[in-house]
């Protein structure tokens, strides 16, 4: 089975997975040729840094992702820093996500801004001139430089994506990153409208997370995956009101609860995630692909044995779709 579009397929490292881990998890995916893994970053689990160095010391050719970095977590100078760090280590092999991070993680830490599409737009467009060599004089709402140049760009410099979601910030996304990072029940229309948002700029890198449950039987996989889309019916993930069905899908939420999403008809199911058979998740990263994803990392189960199963669910994925 060969896909129609290349893609690029990784695992993501659940922020649920303990440190020590990836390590395996990084040996084993480059010994199956998958292409890529994306650490996670969320407050205030595991850091996405350390992790990717981690993972990049002991591979030699997994592409590594940073998943996503909070924009104001870090001073822009020190993110670059970091991400010009990592590419040094490991040449052509980093791929750095910046997003907005959790408002309300961002205020727990004291590191709120007033408007984090600003903010996004200054740190992004900052730490992308440092990767490529430039002295930096910025005096912005959030960021201020003043003549900082790293000692060692890399040399290729990172992609530096946003990881964003709604239409003002994919539209910025467009204008000042190198593509975008798309989470958390983005499907192939979803995917497809990102890009349009975007203004479609050429060349522009689109990574795409997704869920992934595997089972010989297609309807046991999506029952056990029912709760997590039930998780995204709060109106506020644009991938999900974007699918084709969301208010049939909000319907039967409404009418039936977990049951209702549970026997949703076969073809919804690929919008949501790798659920299902074999095949079926096939058939979803497929349409990803000719959706305009270069990327596509499948997030495992929560725990390392779950996670190991979902390894070698992800390895024949690979195979399957080069």
């Amino acid at each position: 089975m060969v896909c129609r579009m290349a893609v690029n397929v990784g695992m993501c490292f659940d922020r649920s997975l303990p440190a020590p881990f990836v390590v395996e998890v990084a040996e084993q995916l480059e010994a199956h040729n998958v292409d890529q893994l994306w650490v996670i970053e969320d407050c205030f689990y595991t850091a996405g840094v350390s992790l990717a160095a981690t993972a990049l010391a002991r591979t030699d050719r997994l592409t590594v992702g940073l998943g996503i970095l909070p924009a104001v977590a870090r001073n822009p100078a020190i993110t670059a820093m970091e991400l010009a760090t990592l590419a040094n280590l490991a040449p052509g092999r980093l791929l750095a996500g910046i997003g907005h991070g959790v408002q309300s993680w961002m205020e727990q830490m004291g590191a709120r801004t007033p408007s984090p599409l600003t903010t996004l737009d200054e740190v992004i467009t900052a730490v992308r001139r440092l990767l490529s060599g430039d002295t930096v004089t910025l005096d912005g709402v959030e960021v201020s430089l003043r003549d900082v140049t790293l000692d060692a760009p890399p040399t290729p410099p990172p992609p530096v994506l946003a990881g964003v979601r709604g239409p003002r910030s994919l539209e910025l996304a467009g204008r000042v990153a190198d593509g975008v990072v798309l989470a958390e029940g983005a499907g192939p229309t979803y995917v497809a409208g990102a890009v349009a948002q975007a203004g479609t700029p050429e060349p522009f890198r689109v990574s795409a997370f997704t869920a992934l449950a595997i089972h010989d039987d297609a309807s046991t996989a999506r029952r056990i995956m029912a709760p997590f889309v039930v998780g995204l019916l709060d109106g506020t993930n644009p991938a999900v009101e974007a699918h084709p069905h969301a208010a049939e899908i909000h319907e039967r939420f409404d009418d039936r609860g977990v049951d209702g999403i549970a026997d949703m008809p076969a073809d919804w199911w690929i919008e949501l995630g790798a659920i299902g058979t074999f095949g079926d998740a096939v058939r979803h990263a497929e349409a990803l692909a000719d959706a305009g994803a270069d990327d596509v990392s499948f997030f495992p189960g929560p725990t390392v044995e779950l996670a190991r199963e979902d390894l070698d669910h992800v390895a024949r994925l690979a195979a399957a779709l080069r």
